[in-house]
């Protein structure tokens, strides 16, 4: 069985009792360093931090319903080589499997980390969080759970979740070393700590805490979870498809790209050091413009949007774990993360792929299988 003990709640206080958690884990938790979410000096800002002073973790919050960047990235670049020391990274679900896809391209390593992972009820956009967080960062996290828990749900003066979390099916992190239960437990009285790896346990053996089971309850709600999400997430594949059927609904679904790149960016599975949009293949002469236009008498500038979106399509669908940063960092609010959601389900479909789900599932197109895509070799015999 493994290893699974109770982080008591105190005064019913969630979030301090988790920075109390992560207070004992730096100190008797045999790890040199803890990466975390914080809330900033800055009105409503919440950025991941690594600390290494247990006095430092009074701002620890990585419950709050908001989720400004996939921390994947930090983490791939923490871990490229050997740090120097263990660090215990508390991470979504969506930015664990997203770390997991990088290690795979060799963009990271798992030698000095401990994944943490907690479970997830999802997060408002960038734009509307600091409308729901108001003056008092903490009180909102402690809303945001009570509402859920006395079932008012989740939606706030007009505005919901991001689309991205209402369509996640993998809300809990089971491919974490340690993962931390919320969804199915009595908030007021304790929270669960679950080892998942040796590594896991190792670090909890440390922190001597009560053992407990998962409680029966647990399951269920788990269970109701996944099947809203995945009801929402169908509707929303429907939805996608069918605005996106031909070449000119494409092209009216993705009229207003700029060609910023933040969805790029964003991206936390997007990793070439160079992009192909930033050569000098799309720096086009400025004569090939007018020719363009003259074809049909007029030409939407920027040029090569679609385009752009096709490649990294075409580029990370496999990859894709569907957390929405693309569309939360776009500046005029196209919905990307629809679309990519919708084709990378199907690709990673066809190639009996799911992206983070497992180190030792190896990439689509990295390994050749003879009996692969059967129904294409057929035709061409």
């Amino acid at each position: 069985m493994a290893t699974t003990v109770k982080i008591p709640i105190k005064d019913q206080n969630l979030v301090s009792s988790l920075q109390d958690f992560f207070k004992t884990m730096l100190r008797d938790g045999d790890i040199t360093g803890l990466m975390v979410a914080q809330h900033l000096p800055m009105k409503s800002s919440v950025m991941p931090t690594l600390v290494t002073d247990p006095d430092k973790l009074d701002a620890v919050d990585p419950l709050a319903p908001v989720f400004p960047m996939n921390a994947a990235k930090v983490v791939s670049k923490l871990t490229r080589k050997p740090l120097g020391g263990k660090v215990a990274v508390v991470l979504r679900p969506c930015e664990i499997r997203a770390f997991i896809e990088l290690v795979k391209l060799k963009q990271g390593r798992v030698d000095d980390v401990v994944l943490i992972g907690i479970d997830c009820l999802g997060a408002y956009s960038n734009v509307h969080y600091p409308a729901f967080v108001g003056e008092d960062g903490m009180e909102a996290t402690a809303r945001f759970y009570r509402n859920i828990q006395e079932g008012k749900g989740t939606a706030c003066d007009g505005f919901d979740l991001s689309p991205a979390c209402k369509a996640c099916e993998y809300p809990i992190a089971e491919n974490a070393d340690v993962l931390i239960g919320v969804v199915g437990m009595d908030i007021k009285d304790h929270l669960l700590a679950k080892a998942n790896t040796s590594r896991g346990e190792d670090l909890l053996d440390n922190l001597g805490l009560s053992s407990t089971g998962e409680p029966e309850q647990r399951k269920k709600e788990i269970e109701k979870l996944v099947a809203e999400r995945i009801a929402y997430r169908d509707q929303m594949f429907a939805e996608t498809s069918e605005a996106t059927a031909d070449l000119e609904k494409l092209v009216n679904y993705l009229s207003n790209c700029v060609n910023c790149y933040n969805c790029r960016v964003a991206c936390p599975v997007c990793y070439c050091r160079e992009c192909v949009f930033l050569t000098d293949v799309f720096d086009h002469e400025p004569s090939q413009y007018l020719r363009w236009a003259k074809r049909k008498g007029i030409l939407k500038m920027p040029t090569d949007t679609v385009f752009f979106h096709l490649t990294r399509m075409a580029h990370m669908s496999t990859a894709c774990i569907g957390c929405g940063q693309c569309s939360n960092a776009c500046p005029n609010n196209i919905p990307v993360m629809e679309i990519f959601r919708t084709v990378a389900h199907q690709t990673q479909k066809a190639f009996d792929y799911e992206a983070g789900r497992s180190l030792d599932d190896e990439p689509p197109l990295s390994i050749f299988r003879e009996d692969e895509f059967q129904e294409v070799v057929a035709k061409m015999h």
